[in-house]
């Protein structure tokens, strides 16, 4: 048996040839990696600069905010004619000497525009997390406040930047979703659970019509056509589906009993958590479309959908459609959206009477049903 000592010895030995295998790794690791650790750092410092640059917008926001605020009771206090340009003239004109350009004139009615437009402090605290100054100068024009909300409310969700919003808001997105033929109440209570729980519903996500001007179909065009478009400018097709889609087939195949089925396309939404299946129409929508959506919905919700998942949903997305039809099938109730689509850009200006008066029409039928 070795003594004590022995193994003492024979330890002491080790050490320094382990000591040394560290140096040598440290030595090499140093001499391997100043690329790396470069990245690393670069990583970090624009990181915290993104960091900064975040809180330094939410407090500008804010700080917009007070200000708009603080005029603005100041102005309602006095209600005086011409009191409220004559107090701004002489502020901005002080401001400006001591913190420049940013408190103008015009600059200051839009903050005061800004606190009238969101005179909920809290709300505004927490849409400045994602939405800088910019993003708020372009909602606060629009004169309707659910309209305003429903930008908010999605721009947060869906962290649009700029551009991306003001092609939303000029591409009329409100208008064509759903949720814009709601009564107010009902379009209030979604937008409070979007803004509290993050809940999205299937009316904030599907919209009528949806404007493929992108396919650049000619006059005369088949559904394979279509679909072959469709897939070919998948890309600018789910920019206009929406965030949130994700493209999973095409013609995808079904067979029940001894047929054989092909829905066009099918999707998955990520925020809603639920298979979209998409059938696509040259002409206007008919009763008999709705039974084979339904039968791809069940098929899909017994062989495709996952545990974790919602029932699929479906989109009939059509030429036309005469809307009593789809009013007394009783599409919504059982999941599919029926929508028509344009080929070609619609002037605003048309689109926008349009709209409005799908709107109109809309909310006029929820009123009649209230009351039989």
């Amino acid at each position: 048996m070795k003594s004590r000592s022995a193994n003492k010895k024979t330890l002491r030995k080790a050490r320094p040839a382990s000591r040394k295998i560290v140096a040598t790794s440290s030595r090499q690791l140093a001499k391997a990696s100043p690329k790396a650790l470069l990245v690393d750092v670069r990583e970090l410092i624009l990181a915290a600069r993104a960091g900064v640059a975040r809180t330094v917008n939410a407090g500008l926001t804010l700080l917009y905010w007070e200000v708009g605020n603080r005029i603005r009771v100041d102005v309602l206090k006095e209600r005086r004619a011409g009191y409220g340009e004559e107090i701004v003239q002489t502020l901005s004109a002080q401001l400006e000497i001591e913190f420049g350009r940013g408190f103008s004139k015009r600059n200051l009615f839009s903050m005061v525009a800004f606190a009238e437009a969101f005179p909920d402090r809290k709300i505004v605290q927490t849409l400045s997390a994602q939405l800088g100054w910019s993003h708020f100068k372009e909602i606060i024009p629009q004169q309707d406040e659910l309209k305003r909300d429903f930008y908010a409310e999605m721009c947060r969700m869906e962290r649009w930047n700029v551009r991306t919003l003001r092609r939303k808001i000029g591409g009329m997105l409100f208008e064509r979703t759903a949720i814009s033929k709601k009564p107010d109440q009902l379009i209030r209570q979604e937008l409070k659970a979007l803004r509290e729980e993050d809940q999205l519903t299937p009316d904030l996500v599907f919209r009528d019509p949806y404007v493929l001007d992108f396919l650049k179909l000619k006059d005369s065009y088949s559904e394979g056509d279509l679909e072959a478009a469709i897939l070919r400018e998948i890309e600018s097709f789910i920019l206009e589906l929406g965030e949130g889609f994700c493209f999973v087939a095409r013609q995808k195949r079904m067979q029940i009993d001894d047929r054989d089925y092909h829905l066009d396309l099918l999707f998955f939404h990520r925020k809603l958590r639920r298979l979209v299946a998409i059938d696509l129409k040259l002409d206007d929508f008919e009763a008999a479309d709705k039974g084979q959506m339904e039968l791809y919905l069940n098929w899909l919700k017994k062989h495709e959908q996952s545990p974790d998942e919602a029932p699929p949903l479906g989109i009939i997305l059509c030429a036309g459609k005469r809307q009593e039809h789809v009013e007394l099938l009783q599409m919504e109730r059982d999941g599919i959206h029926v929508a028509s689509y344009v080929t070609k850009l619609i002037p605003k200006k048309q689109l926008e009477r349009k709209l409005h008066q799908a709107v109109r029409l809309a909310r006029a039928r929820l009123e009649e049903t209230k009351l039989r």
